[in-house]
Order: C-alpha cells, then structure tokens, then sequence
C-alpha cells in the first residue's frame, strides 16, 4: 500500500508500468475508487509510469469534512504528482475525474502534456440537480440513491448480466465515507470550466459511452469542440464507466493515442 501525505490528507495511490516511462495518471469517479481501472490496466502501453489514485474522501484517501472544491481537488492531484516527481504526464479522468484533470491542465501545464477526458464535460449537472443530490443523501444516506446512480453507471445490459459483479459496485458506492460523496458533490454544484478548458492548448481526446446516461456524447462531442484539435471518439454500448464494462473497446481507441503523444510530446 502506497499512502503520500499532500495537500493536507493521506492520499492512497498506486504505481505500475515502467517506472522510467511517460506518466500516464487515472483519475475515477464520484463514488468509486481506483479499482475501476483493473480491468484497463493491462491493456496499457506498458512502457509508461501508470499512477492512479483514490480522490480525497474515496478509496483508501483520507476523508476531511465537506464541503470540497474543484481548487481542492486539482491541488491534491498537483501535490502527489509534485511528491513523485513528475512532469508532463498524460492525464486520464472520467466524470469528476475528468473534470479534476481539466483543472489540473488549467493550473498547472507544467505537470500536463496531453489530455483524455472520458464521459465528462467542464460542467456535469446544473446547481438544482446537485441540491437535490445532496439533500437526498443529508436524508438517507447514498443507499437512498444506489439504484439511480448505478443505473447512470451501467448499461442494462451490463446490469442485468452482471448481477454478481454489480453487487461488488453497488458496495463501493455504499461504502464511499459519506463527506467524501457529499465533498466532491459540492464541488460538482460549483463547478464550470467552460471558459478554461477552452483555453487549453495541448494534445487532447474526449470519449464517449454509446450509452452513458450521465454524460451521453453530445455533451462529451461539445467538450471535444471547446479544445482545439481535441480528438472524439464514441465507444459502441458503453455505459458512464468504460474501463469496467469495455475495458478493451477503451484500450484500442487509448492505445493509439497514448502511443503518439508518447512519441510527440517532448
């Protein structure tokens, strides 16, 4: 187990890969943790340093009190990639993750040299939405809203042929520390990087899930056009976690791209 303490909190990360290679960092989303990515990650060029994490308040990361920001969570991924060393890395979220990403890229370029933002937008859900969100779990707790969220997760068909695999993420959702959901649902609620990540100037791919009923891929496509020269790409019944559901249909539209900023960027 690797824990680095940064930005105030014991942040729980992992490394694979080669060590010497580009680095290639993963960020999850709401209500997960760094497991996601298992499926994915031998599917990865395996000449790059592969860094994931758990966001704060998730996984095994600590959990301060909420409310969080967008800031808060752009610093903590600046901080651990400030404690291992790295510069120019390729940076990979989905949903919140994607969003922590285009904000890490807006504050600190020296740390991003390209970008995949996966079923995400600069804004995710209006302030309204997020209240309500909000005040459902202040009710119940996240079980309250378990059958609505992993139903924006997951395909129906991945639910339905899943049942097993589905009750191990329906845990994980349940299990995520209450301020840790609620942390990063303020930071959702407050959050619009339209005008920044249009600003953004580096090598970039959007992608979509067919199926994605969180972020469905008009919203992804208009993310891809804000970026100048941003790639898109649509991944066939995709639901909002690729790397779980189509770990290899996401692995043959990454690779190509990893392969080639690998090679360009300097």
């Amino acid at each position: 187990m690797k824990i680095a303490a940064v930005n105030g909190i014991r942040c729980h990360y992992d490394e694979s890969g080669d060590p010497a290679g580009r680095p290639l960092v993963l960020i999850h989303p709401l209500g997960t943790d760094f497991r996601i990515w298992d499926r994915l990650l031998p599917l990865l060029p395996q000449d790059m340093r592969i860094i994931r994490y758990d966001l704060r308040g998730h996984g095994l990361s600590e959990c301060p009190a909420a409310p969080y920001t967008m800031e808060m969570l752009g610093e903590d991924a600046a901080a651990l990639l400030d404690h291992l060393g790295v510069r120019g890395a390729v940076v990979l979220g989905i949903s919140i993750g994607g969003i922590v990403a285009q904000q890490l890229a807006a504050t600190r370029p020296d740390l991003v040299a390209a970008l995949v933002l996966c079923c995400t937008a600069a804004r995710i859900g209006t302030a309204e939405f997020w209240d309500a969100r909000i005040e459902a779990i202040h009710r119940g707790g996240i079980a309250a809203l378990e059958e609505q969220i992993l139903s924006r997760w997951f395909t129906e068909a991945f639910r339905s042929s899943h049942r097993d695999e589905l009750a191990g993420w329906r845990h994980m959702l349940c299990r995520t520390p209450e301020d840790g959901y609620l942390g990063c649902s303020y930071a959702l609620k407050s959050v619009d990087l339209t005008g920044q990540t249009a600003g953004l100037r580096l090598p970039a791919l959007a992608i979509a899930g067919e199926l994605d009923a969180a972020t469905p891929p008009e919203t992804v496509r208009e993310l891809a056009e804000s970026i100048p020269g941003c790639e898109f790409a649509v991944i066939e019944g995709a639901g909002h976690i690729p790397p779980v559901e189509t770990p290899e249909a996401l692995a043959e539209i990454l690779t190509p791209f990893l392969q080639r900023v690998r090679d360009a960027v300097a």
